[in-house]
């Protein structure tokens, strides 16, 4: 009898161990310490921009760039494992890289403009660095996205192969609209040849890039779509990081600093616009709207972590 007993309760133990290591999905420490050293670095070197006669600005180009980028590429591999991961960063580089240099040469569809060498070696006509960023950003406004509508561990189904795509354009365009006029105006990373209503910037540009990184989101979940991939269950605080990497993103726009003893600038087309003005907007949209994205994000994650903890209790054996 008590042979019996001793097998019965054995059962339930292996299941349990084998659901904990379910709930993982393959996360390990290393991985999430990686990421935490990608985030403190990250923030630390947004932070280096209010001593930009310290900083190259190609130092601080490369480091908005390629800590994002880093950090997206572990963070996907473990979400959507090697396969997904390549397949978005070979999206991003091909549907980015091809549109900006369509759009340099043609002026669809961002507009007239061209890059300078201010951002390093160039793919043609657009820097290696801004093709990378694509990948960086657009995993995060992919991933706050997913966070938003809810779909932290539901495979991609039904609407939400639209709705995700949507959202994660409009989180991700926030980003353009924080930064496009410091860094064509001031930074002079690229020149707008016509100028534009948003400080010098023409509406066009933000309407490519919703295009750009809509046809980029489109793209990626219809390839996971077709393949019904099922997302791995991670740790809230997995996802935590990927939208504090977003929101540092946003912080680190109210620590550029002004260029000294310069007030005001013109654009292509002879508009004169204030350089504080450039800044204040810069940092409404970084704390309005970027922020109010990470906050959305932030907030869905613990509250869908209490609602699964929640079925979770409920499937419980009494």
């Amino acid at each position: 009898m008590s042979l019996k007993l001793e097998g019965s309760m054995s059962a339930p133990h292996r299941s349990s161990v084998s659901v904990h290591n379910a709930k993982d999905g393959g996360y390990r420490p290393t991985a999430g310490l990686s990421m935490g050293l990608l985030v403190l670095l990250y923030a630390a070197a947004r932070v280096a921009q209010a001593f930009p006669n310290r900083v190259p600005i190609v130092a601080v180009a490369a480091a908005h760039v390629l800590f994002p980028l880093a950090f997206s590429l572990i963070h996907g591999s473990l979400v959507y494992r090697f396969r997904g991961i390549l397949i978005f960063t070979l999206l991003c580089l091909a549907i980015g890289n091809g549109l900006e240099n369509l759009s340099v040469v043609t002026g669809f569809p961002f507009g007239r403009y061209h890059f300078t060498d201010v951002m390093g070696p160039k793919l043609f006509q657009v820097p290696i660095l801004l093709g990378l960023a694509y990948v960086g950003m657009g995993y995060l406004s992919w991933t706050l996205g997913r966070l938003i509508l809810g779909d932290i561990q539901a495979p991609l189904r039904g609407s939400q192969v639209v709705t995700r795509p949507l959202v994660a354009s409009f989180v991700m365009v926030a980003w353009d609209l924080s930064m496009d006029p410091i860094w064509s105006n001031l930074v002079h990373a690229w020149i707008w040849h016509g100028g534009g209503p948003y400080f010098g910037v023409p509406v066009s540009n933000f309407l490519g890039w919703f295009l750009t990184v809509y046809l980029i989101y489109q793209s990626f979940a219809a390839y996971l779509w077709l393949r019904s991939i099922t997302p791995r269950p991670l740790p809230p605080a997995f996802w935590r990081m990927a939208v504090l990497m977003y929101g540092i993103s946003a912080a680190g726009n109210l620590f550029v600093a002004a260029p000294t003893g310069l007030s005001a600038i013109t654009d292509a087309a002879g508009t004169q616009w204030h350089v504080e003005d450039i800044f204040t907007a810069s940092r409404l949209v970084s704390l309005c709207i970027m922020g109010g994205f990470a906050a959305v994000a932030w907030v869905r994650v613990r509250n869908g972590n209490a609602a699964r903890a929640r079925f979770s209790q409920m499937d419980q054996p009494r």
